[in-house]
């Protein structure tokens, strides 16, 4: 089954996304796939009405061949978590209509962002891949994992926005890294088990990587590739100065950070990571939260069939 014959195909879909016009996007895609006998042997559009409703309306869908998740990272998000309650041997297969602020993992596969029409037609002319997924404890990640400034700025850039769409993508994660920044540089104590090996340390920012970017195009851990069976790991060694952390702020819009002495980068498959002191850091997965201080991090390889653009680079 080739994706310009997609089988029984059922589209999850957050109407809120990007300033509402999700539920217009969801419409478009149902008229194209009901018009188009060759898109889909059935095509059904669920919207969602609030958070938990795409991951119970994929958790419950294991009778189609193809999942479309429209909208957000977030809801992205939702989806492939319902999708890892199905066993992978009945698993249906999924594609994005990527509608939302930040965008991330419609970067890495590259599916062009904000645009149904245009992103209909890069599934049906796609093909499908094998995609690696992160776990962290008992939720998983597609895209990017992270601790500290990186992770309490995506997290209030949800929350301001809340499917609002800014008129520029990059400037609300920058704004409020800026002022995390200027709040939070008292860093957080760790230790960590990477593979067997040992490191502690304080720490501003975790990043735990599937794809290249988070926050909209920060090229966070710019060699990731979400396929080669590794997460990719950025962190600060230390606690930099206010300047030196604005600096690598900026730095990392176009992956530059990667140079510098306070920056440590590493590759693994699993991951023990432990926070201490009195305030447990802010912690991410895909813009959602997850609230603990001990974490238990995987790569799960080739877990998800994922339909991606022929164009795509990996």
């Amino acid at each position: 089954m080739s994706p310009q014959s997609l089988g029984k195909t059922l589209i999850i879909a957050n109407p809120a996304s990007h300033s509402g016009r999700g539920e217009a996007a969801a419409i478009f895609a149902t008229r194209f796939f009901s018009k188009y006998d060759a898109g889909a042997r059935s095509c059904t559009v669920r919207m969602t009405e609030g958070e938990g409703d795409a991951k119970a309306m994929a958790g419950a869908a294991s009778e189609y061949d193809t999942i479309i998740a429209l909208g957000s990272d977030g809801d992205i998000h939702e989806v492939v978590n319902g999708l890892m309650l199905i066993p992978q041997s009945n698993r249906p297969s999924l594609g994005i209509i990527p509608v939302g602020t930040s965008n991330d993992f419609a970067r890495t596969i590259g599916v062009t962002s904000n645009d149904p029409e245009k992103a209909i037609d890069e599934i049906m002319e796609g093909e499908r891949r094998p995609l690696d997924l992160g776990r962290v404890n008992k939720t998983f990640f597609i895209q990017t994992l992270s601790f500290g400034i990186d992770a309490a700025t995506a997290l209030e850039v949800k929350s301001r926005w809340n499917g609002r769409e800014p008129k520029k993508t990059l400037l609300p994660y920058f704004f409020s890294g800026v002022r995390h920044v200027a709040a939070d540089l008292k860093g957080w104590s760790y230790r960590a088990n990477i593979d067997g090996e040992a490191i502690d340390g304080v720490e501003i920012a975790f990043a735990v990587q599937n794809g290249p970017t988070y926050g909209g195009g920060f090229r966070i851990c710019p060699r990731a590739v979400p396929n080669d069976g590794m997460l990719d790991l950025c962190f600060t060694l230390d606690k930099p100065s206010r300047v030196k952390s604005l600096a690598l702020l900026g730095l990392m819009r176009f992956g530059k950070h990667t140079h510098s002495p306070v920056v440590g980068l590493r590759r693994l498959k699993h991951m023990e990571l432990e926070f201490f002191g009195d305030e447990q850091p802010p912690c991410q997965a895909d813009g959602e939260e997850v609230v603990a201080r001990q974490f238990v991090i995987d790569v799960l390889p080739s877990e998800l069939q994922v339909i991606v653009p022929s164009s795509c680079s990996w």
